[in-house]
């Protein structure tokens, strides 16, 4: 809390512009991730410390995401993955969950009209079970594919209905099918074949150079399970409604500190 409070104080003071604009050249110097996947975590946490209702905290947390969209054109990020609602989260069946269900529907239809998609040619997809969403997400997530599957500058990657062991699941099923039909031959099932029946198969980088999480808690939770081998993980103290250009920025000076060596 202390520190929550000297941070509002700094923000405040003309200091934070001349800092954020510091730290914003000084990353620029340095190795920025081609991919970054984000774990947004602690709408509820953030509505309750405000004393205001839950589905406030999922407002704000959505409205956090599209000023991320943002801060990645400005610092020329590629490919964002981003962990929405877990498979797990399905089995809830309560009203938050309802809403949650009419917010997503909402905001996905808003960035199907947005033309940031068009000028960053962004190919934005789902990435998940996604066939056990109502049909009005799945309806607007085939539209954003359809209309957005011939870019390939920029990725937007929405993980709804996820789970990390469900994919993996998912893939050797895949693979199963191909051996049964003769497609594929046991002794020739390595890294790539796997990799090329994940969810991600279709993103020129697959892995995220950068996993961050918001809200303090320190996993994964199952996000990526194969992706992530090497990546590096950054966790904040911070929920997600919270989160600004200023932390992504944190976030990544972090990253461009530690020295990568990718299991060699």
């Amino acid at each position: 809390m202390i520190n929550k409070i000297k941070d509002t104080i700094f923000q405040l003071s003309g200091l934070y512009k001349i800092y954020s604009k510091k730290l914003e050249n000084d990353i620029k110097q340095g190795d920025i991730p081609n991919h970054v996947a984000l774990i947004l975590d602690g709408n509820r946490r953030w509505a309750k410390r405000h004393l205001a209702m839950t589905k406030v905290g999922h407002w704000k947390g959505a409205d956090a995401v599209e000023n991320l969209l943002d801060w990645c054109e400005q610092l020329d990020i590629k490919i964002i993955t981003l962990y929405a609602m877990s498979a797990e989260n399905l089995e809830r069946n309560d009203e938050e969950l309802e809403y949650l269900y009419e917010l997503i529907f909402q905001r996905l239809e808003k960035l199907y009209k947005d033309p940031r998609i068009h000028k960053n040619k962004m190919r934005v997809k789902g990435i998940g079970r996604i066939e056990l969403l109502p049909e009005s997400i799945k309806e607007i997530l085939q539209k954003l594919d359809d209309v957005t599957k011939g870019y390939d500058n920029h990725f937007l990657n929405i993980a709804l209905a996820y789970g990390g062991q469900f994919e993996l699941v998912d893939a050797v099923k895949k693979i199963g099918e191909k051996i049964k039909n003769g497609f594929l031959e046991v002794e020739d099932i390595d890294k790539n074949e796997i990799e090329s029946n994940l969810y991600t198969s279709f993103l020129p980088q697959s892995s995220p150079d950068m996993i961050l999480r918001t809200s303090g808690e320190k996993r994964l939770s199952g996000f990526l399970m194969w992706q992530s081998v090497y990546s590096e993980l950054v966790f904040m103290d911070i929920f997600w409604p919270e989160f600004r250009k200023i932390d992504l920025m944190r976030a990544i000076r972090t990253y461009q500190e530690r020295k990568r060596r990718l299991g060699k």
